[in-house]
């Protein structure tokens, strides 16, 4: 079988991505573009506030000024999750999401005097590939993390951040987004999910207290989590595994609230347990429905409590929003909390105008945060679940 050319350049490069050290990722997808009469190459990573797409340095890039996610035609193709051109005098500005996997890391910028559609199809698969380098190659860098950095990191965030699964996964039977924020100096809250055969695993925590102490305890209840959950057990024995590893660890007097759920991802059958942690909201239809009020358990750490699952099925299309008490409890010295009533008006407002849950996280997040008065005095998570169904089994068939 013959070989065409972008097949030769798209081979190349994974040939020689194998051994490449990470420094060389710049000029080496800056060569590729070149071949193909492209120039003005930018690689532009999202900052960890999910605010802006910050251009990554090396040789043969272009690094111009961050730009805004909002109000940027790199925004835009980040948010729509497909390729933007830009008609300009000198040429056609393209910009490209690069996505690992589902995962969104960031955008590629160059330019090329004419685009054909099979310009198109060679850089799309291009940019995938220029994703998928630069998260494996950021396991052997710091280059990439400081890059994202635009503000000074807390040790606790660091923490924070290094336990952290992909922000966003999105596949046709069910999406999930999240964010945190402070995000510079996020301590007790964390999260973890995965996705085994057709059952969606999630947890979500909040440790007591701020700073290291917090971080610490979260590392612990977030590595017992996935101990037990690798070991396949249900929600219950999870439950007492965390409960037991908190206990034992550091005694009764510090524990986590939190949410483990189990959501069947064929089916839209849900159980979760409510560790004394906010419940859960569906949304349907973009309306809140619904708290997921459920007979709660003690947090996680009291040592002995026997767990309460609760359960129900979804509906495609619905949405559930898990939260951390840090998002309704802000307030000022001598006012009211923030309330879950206002988070749930800005909900409405907010959902209708996004598409996808990533998009909504992060412009849900970033509402209520203003809504705050800017403030984050203690540490506010989003993490959403849309389930739609079905199935993905097309995906394992090849077109030939």
């Amino acid at each position: 079988m013959s070989e065409g050319f972008g097949e030769r350049l798209l081979g190349q490069l994974l040939d020689r991505a194998h051994e490449m050290p990470p420094q060389l990722l710049a000029p080496l997808v800056a060569e590729e573009v070149h071949r193909i009469g492209g120039r003005d190459v930018s690689i532009l990573l999202q900052d960890y506030e999910q605010l802006t797409l910050v251009p990554l340095p090396g040789r043969g890039l272009t690094v111009g000024e961050a730009v805004p996610i909002d109000d940027s035609r790199a925004g835009e193709a980040f948010l729509s999750l497909t390729a933007v051109e830009d008609e300009q005098d000198a040429g056609v500005r393209m910009y490209l999401p690069l996505l690992d996997g589902s995962d969104e890391v960031g955008v590629m910028a160059l330019t090329l005097d004419t685009v054909e559609d099979d310009d198109r199809r060679l850089l799309r698969r291009l940019a995938g590939l220029v994703a998928d380098m630069v998260v494996t190659k950021g396991a052997y860098t710091d280059q990439f993390f400081q890059t994202r950095r635009l503000q000074p990191m807390s040790l606790a965030a660091e923490i924070q951040w290094s336990l952290l699964p992909p922000m966003s996964m999105n596949n046709p039977q069910v999406s999930v987004a999240g964010i945190l924020e402070p995000a510079y100096s996020v301590a007790g809250d964390s999260l973890d999910y995965a996705l085994n055969e057709d059952i969606l695993h999630l947890a979500i925590i909040d440790a007591m207290g701020h700073g290291l102490n917090a971080a610490v305890l979260a590392t612990v209840a977030v590595g017992a989590y996935r101990h037990a959950r690798r070991a396949d057990v249900g929600l219950a024995e999870l439950y007492a595994f965390m409960d037991r590893a908190i206990d034992e660890q550091f005694g009764p007097d510090q524990f986590v609230t939190a949410q483990m759920m189990r959501l069947d991802i064929g089916t839209g059958h849900l159980q979760w347990v409510n560790a004394g942690h906010p419940a859960a909201l569906l949304i349907r239809g973009h309306r809140v429905v619904r708290a997921l009020e459920a007979l709660r358990t003690l947090p996680v750490g009291f040592g002995g409590a026997e767990p309460r699952i609760s359960s129900m099925d979804l509906q495609r299309g619905d949405r559930l929003m898990f939260y951390t008490d840090g998002l309704v409890e802000e307030h000022h010295a001598g006012q009211e909390q923030f309330g879950e009533e206002r988070m749930i008006d800005i909900i409405e407002q907010v959902g209708p105008t996004t598409q996808g849950v990533q998009q909504m996280a992060r412009n849900l997040s970033h509402a209520l945060k203003r809504e705050r008065g800017g403030t984050t005095s203690d540490d506010a998570t989003i993490f959403l679940v849309e389930w739609r169904g079905g199935t993905a089994d097309h995906l394992a068939t090849l077109d030939i």
